[in-house]
């Protein structure tokens, strides 16, 4: 199994995406097959290594030349020369999951070998945000029109039926596409209690589309009534400048504490304290964050048109949906006040987010590559030293 991801989790711009790659492909190797993950380098890992879980890393190229690095690896592989040879990898790929981030890797164009298109989301809202006009316009192209031609014959993976829902307004026929959900994380144990005070927090990367915007100034519109309302930011990412700055405008810098990049055992602490979680996304695929803090039994409020949140946030049960801004606001304010309500959701979160988990996605998914006729190798162990030189 070879995936072409742009990124992987170990990279600084890494996000949920990369977590589902990396933990699919983890669950194919515990069932006997071999998986490598071709991403972009960078310079908080080496250029190949093996995981934990037995997954094999490749890394080339950079974020806008990772794309070309993949067909040229991968020709060159053909050759029986680079990290995709049957002498580094060990066999050649019998399938490829392309993982499709808006840009895909447009792998049935060079690999002769059954191709799964991986699609979190369409990017239709986020092109514009991300770009200026002319290559949002482009993007939007490649995504919407290119993209469905070059994979019209390829099977497609999405992590929900929003999603699924998308695609179809693209033109890819629903029964071409399988629904794989994520596994909701395991997070470390933890000892934190609930906060004394009402705490929100927003997890991820500091980027535009995550619209953390939003949560500020949630956080302004309460203050007043809400003197002791604090909000974590925990995550990282280049647009933070920008909501610093907002935070100061807002006069709520006092209240806000920018916690930069968290490990696993500080966000179990963090899920576990706040009183309300908050993903003001554009869009998400699925919204793992949502699911993580479920797991702490702590509820999350998001948008009603941010694609496959509406499967993560169980609306009125597990946490709220809001239509627009003021509403999003009304609807943190319902959760903080009503104690009852809190207490509640946040245990039907919980168990929602049980689930969820990783073998029963790696075992759908499984099902698929089985589908495609991959053969499994006859010995089912996977060490470092098998894969590389």
């Amino acid at each position: 199994m070879l995936f072409l991801n742009w990124r992987d989790t170990r990279n600084p711009e890494g996000g949920g995406s990369e977590v589902y790659v990396e933990r699919i492909a983890g669950e194919l190797v515990a069932r006997g097959y071999r998986a490598t993950i071709f991403c972009a380098a960078h310079t908080d890992a080496a250029a190949e290594e093996v995981n934990d879980a037995g997954v094999r890393l490749v890394r080339r190229g950079g974020r806008h030349t990772v794309y070309a690095w993949a067909a040229l690896c991968y020709l060159a592989g053909a050759l029986g020369l680079g990290p995709l040879s049957a002498r580094r990898s060990g066999r050649r790929p019998q399938v490829l999951v392309d993982v499709c981030n808006g840009l895909p890797f447009l792998s049935p164009l060079w690999a002769r070998r059954p191709v799964f298109n991986l699609v979190h989301h369409v990017h239709r809202e986020q092109w514009p945000v991300v770009l200026g006009r002319r290559a949002a316009r482009f993007g939007w192209w490649v995504e919407s029109r290119l993209a469905v031609r070059v994979y019209r014959r390829c099977r497609y993976v999405t992590v929900s039926a929003a999603t699924r829902s998308e695609l179809a307004s693209l033109g890819v026929a629903a029964d071409r596409v399988t629904v794989v959900h994520n596994g909701t994380p395991e997070l470390p144990g933890t000892d934190a209690v609930r906060a004394a005070y009402p705490l929100l927090v927003v997890l991820g990367r500091l980027v535009p589309h995550k619209r953390v915007e939003v949560a500020l100034r949630t956080l302004a519109a309460l203050a007043e009534e809400l003197p002791d309302l604090r909000l974590v930011v925990a995550g990282q990412g280049w647009w933070e400048p920008h909501l610093r700055g907002l935070a100061a405008e807002l006069g709520v810098t006092d209240r806000v504490d920018f916690r930069g990049f968290v490990t696993e055992d500080e966000k179990s602490a963090l899920l576990a304290s706040a009183w309300v979680a908050l993903t003001p996304s554009l869009k998400e695929g699925w919204g793992l964050t949502i699911v993580e803090a479920g797991a702490a039994g702590t509820p999350t409020v998001a948008f009603r048109d941010a694609g496959g949140v509406t499967e993560a946030v169980v609306d009125g049960r597990t946490g709220l949906l809001a239509d627009d801004s003021d509403d999003y606001v009304a609807k943190v304010r319902t959760l903080l006040c009503d104690h009852e309500a809190r207490q509640r959701m946040g245990a039907e979160a919980r168990r929602h987010a049980a689930s969820f988990t990783w073998p029963a996605a790696g075992e759908r998914f499984a099902a698929l590559v089985m589908g495609a006729g991959v053969t499994r190798p006859v010995e089912r162990r996977v060490e470092a030293s098998y894969l590389l030189p």
